[in-house]
This record gives structure tokens, C-alpha cells and sequence, in this order.
């Protein structure tokens, strides 16, 4: 057996004792209703067990990690599925320090699931070893991804710690137009996760029934000498086709509930890497998502956040809210050094320059931004409960924004990521 083929191994084991590890969490904080006896010990045993679970797994993540960097012969974040895997296992280590730090069982909760969907969402791109193009091959792409990865990794852990505390604080007694808006928008920070869920399941079940469609699409490719000219490249569809490439003619699509071609086509507008075919993902994530969400709420007959909260009556709100800012603390810093300067001096050894207006670089800058007014805000106007929780929220989906949504909508020199 290969390095490769060990590491693919060493990942499927992590994933298994993420999704082990989250079933565990879920009996330590939902079982200690039905513990008569001695609820507390319930949570703490269960708890205990799942933190174990979650390490072990971490350790075979780690495992990949390593394996695949020796048999490959250069560290594995040079494309999406690598890049993905090793944020996944950044944002376990950052579970760790913080948990260690505050020893909160509902963090682990709530920290899970995202792994888990992040985990699922790397194993969606191609997994094979690419070989590195010159740019990527230094050691300052190293050091500049790892630690933007680490950055971003608390911010997930604070993202989650933010969460809880929304549906903690949730008020369902009040009819109060301020109430029933943060029980309207908490619930659709719900959904947004339901959505990225909706993708994985959406994606994984058409990839099994083996569903294809095929485009032929006419792109402008630009010389190195400013000339452009125009050539054809086949584009192919995992998913019902939605929504066609830019500027394509159809050359085999499979037939899907009578949908034998794409209802629109993608707009000239969107000219990053594979815009038509993301955008058809895009749309398919939503409308499984949407699914996904009505059937849950079919099931309980409530919303998703008044299932949630019962359990979370016993957590204090402020706890919450310290474990969220110290995450993000932890993060800034981390984040400024490998998205900000150590980016900088990659983008001069590669491209000759420290700053191009590149749109992840863009990004990078409107993520740092955002988070130093949070900091800001928080610590010198004042702002903490609810507001600060938002922030956080929000903040994470602009993370998010930047190492997925960037590579949809614009094109430029980091688009070699979306491969």
C-alpha cells in the first residue's frame, strides 16, 4: 500500500470518529434529560467520552496529513480537497486549545457537525495528488496557509460559540417585533447550514446514480503578450443542469424528471473558474437544503431553534459570549500573520509584487477588516451579548465567503484553488 492510499485510509477513519464523536456529544447534551438520576454525570461521562473520540480522530487527521505530505513530496493544501481537509483539521486543533481552556461539553455540540460538513464538502473536489505549478512551490506557501487555515479556524470555533448563544438567548414569551426579528434571522442561520448540508447530500446522491451532462463552451484565453484568442472546452455536470456555462452548447445531458437541457444560462458576469457549473451546484444546494429544512420541520412541527433550546437553558449566555471573543483573539492575530503578511511576502517571491488587488486578496483584506471592528467594537464601544454574537455569525460567513464564493463570481490568480 501507497503513502497516498494509506492517507485516504487515515481521513476515512477521522471522518468516522468526527461523525462518532458528534453522536456522542448529542447524547451528553439531549440524554441528560431522560437521566433521572444524576443528569449532571450524564453530561459529563457522555461528554468525556466524546471529547476522546473527537482527539482520536484529530490524531488520524493528523495522520493524513502527514502520510499524504510524504508520499505526495510537497504539504498537502496546493488545491480545494487538500486545502479543505487540512482547515478541517485546524479547526479540531482550535476545539481543543479552546475546550481545554473553558471545558464546555455543548462547544463540542455545535464545533462537530461543522467539521463534519466541511470534512464531506473536501471529499466532493478530485482527491488525486496534483503536481505543484511554480507559484505554488515555496516554502512561504507553506507558512502563509497554514496559518491563514489556523486563523480561520478560530474563527469557526468562535462562530459556533456565537451560535449557541443566539438560540440561548432566543425569547419565544415576547411578541415583540425586536423578538420575533432574532428568532426569524436566528432560524435562517440555521437554514444557511441546512443549505451547505443540502449540497453534500445532493451532490453524493446524483454522483451515486452516476448522473452526467456534458457542455461544450467557447472561453478567451489571454497570451502572455496581452493578444487573446478563443478556443472550446468540454464542461461536465454531476447535476441536473439548472443553469448552463457561459456561452455553451449542450453535448449529452441525462435525462432528470422531464429536465433533458438547462432552464438558463449562467451570466457573462460571473467569470470565475467553472462559474456555470458552481452555480448550478449553488442552486441545487439551496433547493435541497430548502427540502431538508421543510422535512425537519415537518417532523418536529416547530422551529429548529425551539428544538434546540430547551437544551441549552442551563448554559450561561456570557460563558458563551467569553469563549466566542477569546476564540476570535486567538484567531486575529494568527489570521493577520499567514492571510495579510506572510501572503505578501509569497505574492512578492511569485508574481513580484506584495499587492495586485487579487480578489482572494481582496477578500483577505475585507475578512481583517471585518474582524478588527469586531474586536473594536467589542472591547471599545461596547458591544457584547447579542450584537457581538451577530458579528461573529456574520464574520464567519464572510470567511466562508472568501475560500468558496470568491472563486464563483470573480476570477484571478488564486483560481487554481477551485480545481
Amino acid at each position: 500500500m501507497s503513502w497516498i492510499d494509506f492517507s485516504g485510509d487515515a481521513f476515512l477513519v477521522a471522518f468516522l470518529l468526527y461523525c462518532l464523536s458528534f453522536i456522542a456529544y448529542m447524547i451528553a447534551v439531549g440524554g441528560k434529560r431522560w437521566s433521572n438520576r444524576n443528569p449532571e454525570g450524564h453530561t459529563a461521562r457522555w461528554g468525556k467520552i466524546a471529547f476522546v473520540t473527537a482527539v482520536v480522530g484529530w490524531v488520524a487527521h493528523l495522520t493524513f496529513f502527514t502520510t499524504r505530505w510524504i508520499g505526495s513530496g510537497h504539504i498537502p493544501t496546493s488545491n480545494m480537497y487538500e486545502f479543505m481537509t487540512f482547515l478541517t483539521m485546524a479547526i479540531m486543533l482550535a476545539f481543543i486549545v479552546v475546550y481545554f481552556i473553558y471545558r464546555n461539553t455543548l462547544l463540542g455540540a455545535f464545533t462537530m457537525p461543522l467539521v463534519i460538513i466541511i470534512a464531506a464538502y473536501a471529499s466532493v473536489f478530485p482527491s488525486e495528488v496534483q503536481p505543484l505549478i511554480p507559484a505554488l512551490n515555496s516554502i512561504w506557501l507553506r507558512i502563509h496557509v497554514t496559518t491563514a487555515a489556523l486563523g480561520e479556524a478560530f474563527f469557526a470555533v468562535g462562530f459556533a460559540a456565537a451560535l449557541i448563544q443566539l438560540i440561548r438567548v432566543v425569547d419565544f414569551t415576547s411578541e415583540e417585533k425586536a423578538a420575533r426579528r432574532a428568532r426569524r434571522w436566528t432560524e435562517i442561520s440555521l437554514v444557511i447550514i441546512i443549505m451547505i448540508v443540502g449540497f453534500l447530500v445532493a451532490v453524493f446522491a446524483f454522483r451515486g446514480a452516476g448522473y452526467e451532462a456534458k457542455f461544450s463552451q467557447q472561453v478567451s484565453v489571454e497570451n502572455d503578450d496581452g493578444t487573446s484568442y478563443t478556443k472550446t472546452r468540454e464542461v461536465t455536470y454531476s447535476l441536473p443542469p439548472i443553469v448552463s456555462p457561459y456561452k455553451s452548447e449542450v453535448v449529452a445531458v441525462q435525462s432528470f424528471l422531464g429536465m433533458d437541457e438547462a432552464l438558463f444560462e449562467a451570466p457573462s458576469w460571473m467569470n470565475g473558474s467553472n462559474a456555470g457549473r458552481k452555480l448550478n451546484t449553488v442552486i441545487w444546494s439551496i433547493i435541497t437544503g430548502l427540502i431538508i429544512y421543510a422535512l425537519m420541520r415537518l417532523i418536529a412541527r416547530k422551529p429548529l431553534i425551539a428544538v434546540i433550546h430547551p437544551h441549552l437553558t442551563d448554559i450561561d449566555a456570557e460563558d458563551l459570549e467569553e469563549i466566542s471573543y477569546r476564540a476570535i483573539a486567538i484567531g486575529f492575530p494568527i489570521f493577520t500573520l499567514g492571510a495579510l503578511i506572510f501572503a505578501m511576502i509569497w505574492a512578492q517571491i511569485a508574481w513580484s509584487r506584495f499587492w495586485g488587488w487579487d480578489p482572494k486578496e481582496v477578500w483577505a483584506l475585507v475578512t481583517w477588516l471585518f474582524y478588527s471592528a469586531y474586536l473594536h467594537l467589542r472591547l471599545s464601544r461596547g458591544w457584547q451579548g447579542t450584537r457581538s454574537a451577530w458579528l461573529a455569525v456574520i464574520g464567519f460567513l464572510v470567511v466562508m465567503f472568501t475560500l468558496v464564493g470568491v472563486n464563483l463570481i470573480l476570477s484571478g490568480l488564486h483560481s487554481y484553488a477551485g480545481v
